[in-house]
Parts: C-alpha cells; sequence; structure tokens
C-alpha cells in the first residue's frame, strides 16, 4: 500500500492495509456466511465491497478503501492465484534478511536442556 499511497496523496495508509487484510481473507474464505449489522446477509467475498459502501454512507472518501482492494487483489493474484497457473511462479518472496532475523532456528535433535544428572544436584525422583 505504501507504494500506490504515494500517487494518491495519502500518508496514512492503516485503512487501505486493514482492507487489504479483509480483501484477501475474503477470497481465501469464499464460503463464510457474513451479516451486516443484521440487515445484510453475503458471502464473504463481497466483505470488502460492503465496508467500501458503508464507508461511501458515512460521507467518507473510497479512494483509500479501492486502494487496499486494489492492493489486496494483487496480492491475492501474486500468492495464491498465479503460482497455481501452468507456467507461473511465486513472484513475491520473503528477503533473506528477514528470514534470517525471525524464523526460528532448527532444533537440535542432540539437545537436551535437563539432563539426568548434573554436578551438585540430586533429582528428587531418581536420588530417593
Amino acid at each position: 500500500p505504501q507504494i500506490f499511497g504515494v500517487f494518491v496523496s495519502l500518508v496514512f495508509l492503516g485503512q487501505a492495509f486493514t482492507i487489504m487484510l479483509v480483501y484477501v481473507w475474503s477470497r481465501r474464505n469464499p464460503n463464510v456466511r457474513m451479516n451486516f449489522f443484521g440487515l445484510l446477509n453475503f458471502q464473504a467475498p463481497f466483505l470488502p465491497w460492503v465496508l467500501m459502501g458503508f464507508s461511501l454512507l458515512l460521507g467518507n472518501s473510497i479512494i483509500v478503501d479501492l486502494l487496499g482492494i486494489v492492493v489486496g487483489h494483487v496480492y491475492f493474484f501474486l500468492e495464491d492465484v498465479f503460482p497455481n497457473q501452468p507456467g507461473g511462479g511465486r513472484w513475491l518472496k520473503t528477503p533473506s534478511i528477514i528470514k534470517m532475523l525471525f524464523d526460528t532456528p532448527e532444533e537440535d535433535a542432540n539437545y537436551n536442556p535437563l539432563p539426568e544428572e548434573r554436578p551438585g544436584w540430586k533429582n528428587p525422583v531418581i536420588n530417593k
């Protein structure tokens, strides 16, 4: 959303990011039934559009919502649709620096955090 935000002169894109996440969730869960204020029943893929319509009803600009929907659609396409097409592949990859910082290290099968016997310590269960 940040890249597209420059083109529409938006500084804070929290709402666009939220709509993007809602869009991706709704596309990944197409069979979920939704209810909006007890008035409107619909399937999950229509949720971003319902939220945009509600935003329009409140008199807000829908540019932020449209931006979130567009970015969500691009992300959904590149992450879920295109890789499953013949000749398709993943274009979005996590940078290696992020993986290095946040991935959990592989567990060592030989590591034992509590050895059976430690010098100067008597295990009350074993040493009765």
